[in-house]
């Protein structure tokens, strides 16, 4: 790829972000080379909610085909390395998608995919419906780092296809009970939890996304008590580690409420 035909028009404001993502994109560029397509932030720096005491940095990488064994061992050392770095660098939550499955979800589809998390090793990961908000949020809000308007590469994501994925997580991933929740124990995660479910629920409402303050004022107004507190306490929640067990019930409570209004009988 020709860098210098992208100019660089997509600085989040945050200038050590700007050099993670700076950091990043040499390495995919070294590792990938022709196979690199585009490379764009997503999720919260998109949507603008992006808060740097507890957002990690979304970022999207799309290429030209499915990549062979030899580049998917360069990327797993680059995000060793950035893992080992810290910083930011060790906040960039990386999704790496050939064009043909990224240009729409196929439910279908059984294949792995190169995955660089903040809070895991790099791994290879099938695609789950909440891939499809990625895909909405990229094509819709997402940053040009280099490459294409993401328009040219993923097809309009519908209202209705929208709210299909937040159905399919919801009855799926968040339907917790009888599963394992020790990974809920600390406050972040419950925050996290909460405030998905308050982004969720306005998707299914509006047919869009917002971002997850903006979900959860709404969420707050629409669901009113008890759970308008527990709201309000997931946003101040949303940097704190400790562990915090006494909370975890409520908070499998509201997950469970909001899967219950998305089901059928919702």
């Amino acid at each position: 790829m020709d860098r210098s035909r992208y100019p660089q028009a997509w600085a989040t404001g945050w200038p050590e972000v700007d050099r993670a993502v700076e950091r990043l994109l040499g390495g995919v560029v070294e590792a990938l080379g022709d196979e690199l397509l585009g490379l764009y932030l997503t999720g919260s720096l998109g949507l603008g909610d992006f808060d740097p005491a507890s957002s990690d940095v979304d970022v999207l990488v799309a290429t030209a085909g499915p990549l062979p064994g030899r580049a998917v061992e360069r990327l797993r050392r680059l995000h060793g390395a950035l893992r080992a770095e810290g910083g930011w660098a060790a906040r960039l939550e990386v999704v790496y998608l050939p064009l043909a499955a990224l240009r729409r979800f196929d439910p279908e589809d059984a294949g792995r995919y190169p995955i660089g998390p903040s809070d895991r090793e790099f791994n290879l990961g099938r695609q789950a419906p909440t891939w499809v908000l990625d895909r909405w949020g990229a094509r819709e809000h997402g940053l040009v780092v280099v490459g294409p308007d993401p328009r040219e590469l993923i097809d309009p994501v519908g209202p209705d296809q929208l709210r299909a994925a937040v159905r399919a997580s919801l009855a799926g991933h968040w339907a917790l009970e009888g599963t394992g929740v020790a990974w809920l124990r600390p406050r972040n995660y419950q925050a996290f939890a909460v405030l998905s479910m308050c982004r969720d629920l306005y998707a299914l409402e509006h047919g869009t996304l917002a971002s997850k303050p903006a979900a959860a004022a709404w969420a707050s107004r629409r669901l009113g008590p008890p759970w308008t507190a527990q709201i309000e306490r997931a946003l101040g929640w949303r940097s704190d580690q400790r562990v915090d067990d006494r909370a975890l019930a409520e908070t499998l409570a509201f997950v469970a409420h909001v899967v219950a209004l998305a089901g059928p009988g919702g």
